[in-house]
């Protein structure tokens, strides 16, 4: 019956050639050759960092400022407000860099040795980010020359590769097209650079770019941030409806809306955070390519090598799909293209996936660096913890971006293989079988196994049951038990029936936490672990150090109220020079006569303050004579106790009352 079942169905006809044609794809030599390039580039860039320093070390010493040039930072990191786009467009080079190190025989250009690839390979790691190094530090002085600077230096990384893509289209890396392919962002990002650094250069020579040193404390965003924050929020929609659960549909729309990420106006997220979303995304395509091209053109190829030989090959495992040879060919063509439509599948499935995860990350990073910034360290964290810098803290800052990009990668890889192995069950057990009514093995197995099956649904379906109508009543509004001694019975009987019941949902358990951490595995905003043990989850305890660099040492606040300090201190230094105490540092009345007339309320309230200021001041409430009768007990961590104050006027009042009694 399997046999005229097998013959019966009609399989798709794919063209079957006889012979393959392989395209032999010959090493590529481009006009620009790449060792005399990165040769003449390096010396280039070399020179290019000579002139930045003795511009950055003139601009120091112009500014009176002592120490190294400001050319070893290549961009504050820490700064919200400045353009993000020259330092995204460097990393996404460099992270295309990188993995062309990876999977290149020659990691390095200059030599052409396969014997010592791993050294030749860490010297890469080391010598793309000092070769890029320019690209990057030549809009760190916002100086004109260093955008001339950056300008040559994008067009000629960008001409160049360009050339290099046109002349050698193909190469027998991989994929015939993988090299092209996988250039395509570094191409972006250097097209980027190469029509930013011209406009940053006409900015400046038209007068509209800031190069202040302190633009990030000047910048509107922070007050902006303090004016929302302070604004007083209308009540809005609240009323009684808000104890009502929503329907189904609005949560199903709010679910969707909490994966979709929408700008707010006084919100700029970090640099770092800006960059490890380029730099992920960049990531993601990478490793999509190189899954696809590696793997998909073999499958085509054994596909397409398929001969009336398979028969014989199963025959020696005892299989036998059809005794025609022909038809046996056409079956194996047919199987092995559906597993060729799997493993497409399963990679686009991947990058949808992580796609999503993306966009979710983007929202939860905001939500909790606006609720760290309002003090709501319990919700983000889970329990208490002190927001300031600490060496690991610190260590986690500087590596967030390189450990998100490794995340991303490794998790794709296991989603890729996870999803693949899924759909290969489905297709071969269930679908293909039900297509073909032949080789039901797994409906077989469920089929002879249906009086457990019937036992476990009557289980379960007689505990609900009785749990809603015999178990539970209600009484008055409220709900309790009843029949109590039927309930204890039936749990007693059903005993054994749940511990099987037990067994499936532990299954059920293992699947759904492994696909849970599989899909989760490329975000490191949240633990894959329980809240009690998230400290050993090293992904997420790095996500949250991060966090205590970002917020202690950028918060909004924090720098609106720091530029505010240097805006009032650089009005001052306008002014006349004032005098101050220096042992309390409390400003003293100048004699001189002031060019600002202050109001007798303004002048009032200014003595009120210093006054307020002297009578609470710890430090001297010890050098006066009326405290320095009290005892020890009166004081507290330096300040007077009030209580014992007022505990001893008391006493005085009851004693005269005494006094006054026995009279």
């Amino acid at each position: 019956m399997d046999k005229d079942a097998a013959l019966d169905y009609d399989y798709p006809n794919f063209d079957e050639p006889s012979k393959i044609n392989h395209e032999i794809i010959l090493p590529c030599d481009p006009t620009a050759d790449d060792r005399l390039y990165h040769i003449c580039i390096s010396a280039i860039s070399l020179v290019v960092m000579l002139i930045l320093a003795i511009l950055a070390r003139r601009t120091k010493v112009g500014d009176r400022q002592k120490g190294l040039p400001g050319l070893l930072s290549p961009v504050n990191f820490l700064d919200h407000t400045q353009h993000k786009g020259l330092a995204v467009a460097v990393f996404g080079v460099l992270l295309c860099k990188l993995c062309g190190l990876v999977v290149s025989p020659n990691p390095l250009p200059f030599t052409t040795e396969s014997e010592n690839k791993q050294n030749w390979m860490i010297l890469g790691v080391f010598f793309y980010p000092a070769l890029y190094y320019p690209l990057l530090a030549c809009g760190t002085l916002h100086n004109k020359v260093g955008y001339v600077l950056g300008s040559l230096l994008s067009w000629t990384h960008f001409g160049v590769l360009v050339w290099q893509k046109i002349d050698c289209p193909k190469t027998p890396q991989i994929h015939k097209y993988y090299s092209l392919f996988s250039s395509l962002p570094q191409i972006v990002c250097l097209a980027f650079l190469s029509f930013q650094y011209p406009l940053l250069l006409f900015k400046g020579l038209k007068g509209t770019e800031k190069h202040n040193v302190t633009e990030d404390l000047n910048s509107s965003y922070y007050k902006d941030y303090v004016k929302k924050m302070l604004k007083k929020k209308k009540p809005g929609k609240i009323s009684s409806s808000t104890a009502e659960m929503p329907k189904l549909p609005q949560r199903i729309i709010d679910a969707v809306k909490s994966y979709i990420y929408t700008p707010e106006e006084a919100f700029r997220f970090p640099l770092k955070l800006a960059i490890s979303g380029v730099v992920s995304f960049i990531m993601l395509y990478q490793v999509g390519l190189l899954l696809i091209l590696a793997v998909v053109p073999s499958l085509q190829i054994a596909r397409l090598g398929v001969d009336e030989d398979v028969a014989k090959l199963l025959a020696g495992f005892q299989i036998e799909l059809s005794p025609d040879k022909h038809e046996v060919v056409r079956i194996v063509v047919y199987y092995m293209w559906c597993v060729e439509v799997c493993y497409i599948s399963a990679m686009t499935l991947s990058a949808l996936v992580n796609l999503a995860m993306f966009m979710r990350s983007m929202v939860l990073h905001r939500s909790n660096l606006k609720g760290l910034y309002r003090g709501d360290i319990y919700n983000v964290y889970n329990c208490q913890r002190s927001i300031r810098a600490s060496r690991p803290a610190l260590v986690c800052w500087m590596g967030y971006t390189s450990f998100t990009a490794a995340h991303v990668c490794i998790g794709m890889i296991i989603q890729t293989m996870v999803f693949f192995l899924c759909l290969l069950v489905a297709v071969f057990l269930i679908i293909i079988p039900v297509l073909h009514g032949q080789n039901l093995i797994l409906f077989q197995v469920l089929l002879s196994m249906w009086p457990f099956w019937l036992m476990i649904l009557l289980a379960v379906l007689i505990q609900h049951l009785t749990a809603r109508f015999c178990f539970i009543k209600k009484t008055a509004g409220t709900r309790d038990l009843d029949n109590r001694g039927n309930l204890f019975l039936l749990t007693y009987l059903l005993f054994p029936v749940n511990v099987l019941i037990g067994v499936l949902l532990a299954f059920w358990r293992m699947i759904i936490t492994a696909l849970f951490n599989i899909v989760h595995m490329g975000r490191t905003d949240i633990s894959l672990l329980n809240r009690n043990v998230e400290a050993f989850d090293p992904a997420y305890r790095c996500y949250a150090h991060y966090l205590k660099i970002e917020v202690s040492q950028s918060h909004p606040v924090m720098k609106a109220f720091c530029g505010m300090l240097l805006q009032s201190v650089g009005q001052e230094n306008n002014a006349a020079q004032r005098s101050r105490d220096a042992e309390e540092g409390i400003q003293l009345v100048q004699q001189e006569k002031k060019q600002h007339k202050v109001s007798s309320a303004k002048r009032a309230r200014g003595h009120w303050q210093l006054l307020y200021t002297l009578v609470n001041n710890p430090s001297l409430v010890g050098t006066r004579k009326h405290f320095q009768r009290q005892t020890a007990e009166s004081f507290l961590n330096g300040s007077l106790n009030r209580n014992t104050k007022e505990g001893s006027k008391k006493e005085v009042a009851n004693k005269e009352a005494e006094a006054a009694a026995s009279d």
